[in-house]
């Protein structure tokens, strides 16, 4: 099992730009794809973005792109999600999920693990 944990959130004015970080360790990290979900209150968990064992293929939300970028460095257990030109609506706690497979999908499956968050504040 892989255990991960987020850092990098903070509070930022709109325009601004942060970068989450999501450190892995246990199980085989390399092999695992990987993505960044949102949650802010009041609402259901959202995807953000995702990408799969190699950051070859990568996906995000209509919500983010051009302004969010999502990277891995295997050599150090780590993905990333650089948000720039944050807006109040990006406001929510960020989660980073690690899929029970190389290849990322939509929905939930029996393996897949979840840190414990960060929270993201954006004021305008």
């Amino acid at each position: 099992q892989v255990q991960l944990v987020e850092s990098g959130g903070g509070s930022v004015q709109a325009g601004g730009s942060l970068r989450l970080s999501c450190a892995a360790s246990g199980r085989t990290f390399n092999n695992l794809a990987m993505g960044w979900f949102r949650q802010a209150p009041g609402l259901e968990r959202e995807f953000v973005a995702a990408m799969n064992w190699n950051g070859i293929i990568t996906n995000y939300a209509d919500s983010v792109k051009g302004r969010f970028t999502i990277s891995r460095d295997n050599a150090k257990n780590t993905v990333y999600l650089q948000m720039n030109s944050l807006k109040p609506e990006d406001t929510a706690v960020y989660y980073c999920k690690a899929y029970s497979s190389s290849f990322y999908y939509s929905g939930e499956r029996l393996g897949d693990t979840w840190g414990q968050g960060t929270q993201v504040t954006v004021s305008s």
